[in-house]
């Protein structure tokens, strides 16, 4: 496969709005030992992507690429020396530190994946953060399992639809907050059992009747900030609260007696700051339990819809509009 010396690659040259996003010609990446160098084909958008955009997202320690995107699907262009799973040529998909808004990024040997007979690159650029994110928060550190219910917040997002499907497949049921009636529509589709529209109705004066008084087993939360102490009241006895995302702000109100008398759980969680070894674990376990049930149609990454990389300017304004009800992807 051809490869060039430049590539062209979105640039933030100012914190700020969409507005700061450019088009610019950078040196194409050289893979280390253990790395592939793809060519980009999809990347996904996240939420991460507009908070560093506007400079209030620090790099964790280890991340060289200052370039934004952590989820792509391409081909390989080129490999480490010490890379054996890959040859130029095949077709990948998975997570990265950073780069995706590009026409090449790094992608560790460990962390790629092949994409599945069949599976466009838009598809496979749309599932990995979402159900890496969805099985480590509520399976493996949240405990959900058969029986059990849970609150999603932001459900109509590209998480919070994996989040929906990964808790439906494991048994419990599913309860969410969306912004809109269409939103909760398609929520209740997709295996939600109820839901408010949360401009509308409060969650936590729905709780004691979805759950018949006893309380939630575990609360999903994107948004932080002003929902904390509701969140905590909405818990059963020995609930579990994980913290995902901070849309609403850092900080919020905390009633450590009601944390302490009820034994609540207060987990928090992000993929990008772990060590490689950590994140590969995290792929392996997408790969073995999720990665099939994709293949088979059981459950779906769910796409509202893609830009060209030309517009990624847009697509950041459609993603900070809250209008989208699923994945947000760049084409390329």
């Amino acid at each position: 496969m051809r490869t060039t010396e430049v590539m062209t690659a979105v640039v933030v040259r100012t914190p700020g709005g969409p507005e700061q996003l450019h088009l610019e010609t950078r040196p194409r990446p050289v893979p280390g030992p253990r790395q592939l160098l793809v060519r980009v084909r999809a990347s996904a958008l996240n939420r991460g992507d507009t908070s560093q955009r506007a400079g209030g997202y620090t790099l964790p320690p280890g991340v060289t690429s200052p370039l934004l995107g952590i989820e792509v699907a391409g081909e390989v262009e080129a490999v480490g020396d010490e890379v054996r799973a890959f040859q130029p040529g095949a077709r990948v998909f998975g997570l990265v530190d950073g780069g995706g808004y590009a026409e090449a990024c790094l992608m560790e040997e460990g962390m790629a994946l092949p994409i599945p007979e069949g599976w466009s690159f838009v598809e496979a650029a749309a599932a990995p953060e979402a159900y890496c994110t969805a099985h480590e928060s509520l399976v493996e550190l949240g405990g959900l399992g058969p029986g059990q219910s849970v609150l999603i917040h932001a459900a109509g997002s590209g998480i919070g639809t994996a989040c929906i499907q990964v808790a439906r497949e494991v048994g419990a049921t599913v309860f969410v907050t969306v912004g809109s009636d269409e939103k909760l529509r398609r929520c209740l589709a997709l295996g939600a059992s109820a839901g408010v529209v949360r401009t509308r109705e409060n969650f936590a004066d729905a709780v004691p009747e979805w759950t018949k008084g006893r309380g939630l087993d575990v609360v999903e939360d994107f948004v932080g900030g002003a929902a904390l102490g509701r969140n905590l009241r909405a818990l059963r006895f020995g609930g579990t609260l994980m913290l995902v995302g901070l849309m609403d702000g850092i900080r919020g109100d905390l009633d450590l007696k009601q944390v302490v008398l009820r034994r609540l759980q207060l987990k928090g969680m992000a993929l990008r700051p772990l060590p490689l070894a950590a994140k590969v674990a995290v792929v392996q376990r997408f790969r073995e339990r999720w990665l099939p049930r994709l293949v088979d149609g059981r459950v779906r990454a769910v796409i509202d819809t893609t830009f060209p990389l030309a517009r990624v300017a847009d697509a950041h304004r459609y993603m900070e509009s809250n209008a989208s009800f699923g994945k947000i992807l760049l084409e390329l």
